[in-house]
């Protein structure tokens, strides 16, 4: 069984939990070593039980306290090669040891899971989204994501879990107080998914077996909760499907989520 828990997600900071019968592993540690310690406790785990730490890309909200997490409990943590040229202040507090490789678009294995790195349209050096399989049950990680293609849509295909980027509310960022250049990036081709972008993306998966949806990574300032749930549950039913399939919830900024079972 595979087991989800958003503990932060957010514009301020970013840090997932994923477990199986065998392995803990903690997807980025945006946030403090203090908070994500804590965020661990309130469901019942532990830090020193986490047996790795994988990091999407390395911009300061995904990577605060990689090195510091790595470093106090002896963690290895995994990154592809650009990534970890890209974060090298939270390369040197780690260990030689704890300092792994990967190859975007190439499995491999931690203990009963089997990680598969995927490319995405962001404006890091190399960032990524996870599949993560143990048996048949399979679930993916897609926040970052400048715009849905054919491509990572395939990446997503047959989850049965998904937490999806949705990022923005294009009417709200359109009047919010961020200087045109940066509202151009965020909107961009590498910047973030929009709710209605989500919505769509999550309609057609519906299709191909999702069952179960947290939406992440919301901006603070372009959007809000109850929008993004309710533009995602429009496009739902704007393309015709069944709402009453789906568990759609939605990653809180400031506090650990429900766990989920997958």
């Amino acid at each position: 069984m595979l087991k989800f828990c958003s503990l932060y997600s957010g514009s301020s900071g970013n840090c997932l939990f994923v477990s199986s019968n065998n392995t803990k592993v903690l997807i980025d540690c945006g946030t403090s070593c203090k908070k994500i310690c804590e965020g661990l406790a309130s469901i019942d785990s532990s830090i020193e039980d986490i047996d790795a730490i994988l990091v999407t890309h390395e911009h300061i909200d995904h990577i605060q306290s990689i090195g510091t997490v790595s470093k106090k409990f002896n963690i290895p943590v995994y990154a592809n090669s650009e990534t970890w040229n890209a974060m090298k202040k939270q390369k040197e507090k780690i260990s030689t040891n704890n300092i792994k490789y990967f190859n975007n678009d190439e499995d491999f294995l931690l203990n009963d899971l089997t990680i598969h790195p995927f490319s995405i349209p962001h404006d890091a050096i190399n960032p990524c989204g996870f599949n993560i399989h143990n048996g048949k049950r399979k679930l993916s990680i897609a926040t970052d994501i400048g715009h849905m293609d054919n491509k990572i849509f395939n990446k997503l295909e047959n989850s049965s879990f998904i937490l999806l980027e949705a990022n923005y509310d294009l009417e709200i960022l359109k009047v919010s107080k961020y200087p045109f250049h940066l509202k151009q990036r965020i909107a961009g081709p590498n910047g973030h998914l929009s709710n209605e972008t989500a919505g769509k993306t999550i309609s057609a998966l519906m299709k191909k077996d999702l069952k179960q949806v947290v939406l992440g990574h919301l901006s603070k300032e372009n959007n809000f909760p109850e929008l993004a749930y309710q533009t995602v549950a429009e496009q739902l039913i704007e393309n015709n499907a069944d709402i009453n399939t789906i568990s759609l919830s939605v990653a809180s900024r400031y506090e650990p989520g429900k766990i989920i079972n997958i």
